[in-house]
């Protein structure tokens, strides 16, 4: 495989994300493969809004606005982990971070960008702590014009 000029890694925060990126670092290149970290908030955030136990407009909207600075931190402490990573070894690092469907999302972000290889992790195993947001392989299969390399599990 040739040295992959546009890496798209799609990282964020997990053990499988970490894999990923132990991964990707192998096929960079310092000084000709810029590593693009895509972080994707999935979707079913969307709806986070408390409404079953919050009873009141002010109170809804006050527990949104937490939600989403929860999810906007989170972000970029990622980013900036990322980063930090990259320039350590010498690796010029960019990022995306989008609000969507994750397969669907990955897929747009690699033709615009364009890729020449998306990194990922596998997904967490029965039993380990975080949210389940499940990447639909087949949506990557099928809709990138790059290669997918997905990470082992560590």
């Amino acid at each position: 495989m040739k040295t992959p000029l546009k890496l798209l890694l799609c990282h964020h925060g997990t053990g499988g994300a970490l894999a990923a990126e132990a991964l990707a670092h192998e096929f960079a290149v310092p000084g000709t493969t810029t590593l693009i970290h895509c972080l994707v908030v999935p979707e079913l955030w969307a709806g986070m809004q408390g409404d079953d136990w919050l009873n009141n407009a002010s109170t809804r909207d006050a527990f949104g606005n937490y939600v989403e600075n929860m999810l906007e931190s989170d972000a970029k402490r990622e980013v900036a982990a990322v980063a930090s990573r990259c320039a350590e070894r010498g690796l010029a690092c960019e990022s995306v971070i989008r609000f969507g469907n994750p397969g669907e999302t990955v897929v747009a972000i690699a033709g615009e960008v364009d890729a020449d290889l998306v990194v990922i992790g596998s997904p967490r195993k029965k039993g380990e702590e975080g949210l389940r947001s499940r990447m639909e392989l087949e949506k990557l299969v099928r809709g990138l014009k790059c290669p997918l390399l997905v990470a082992p599990h560590p």
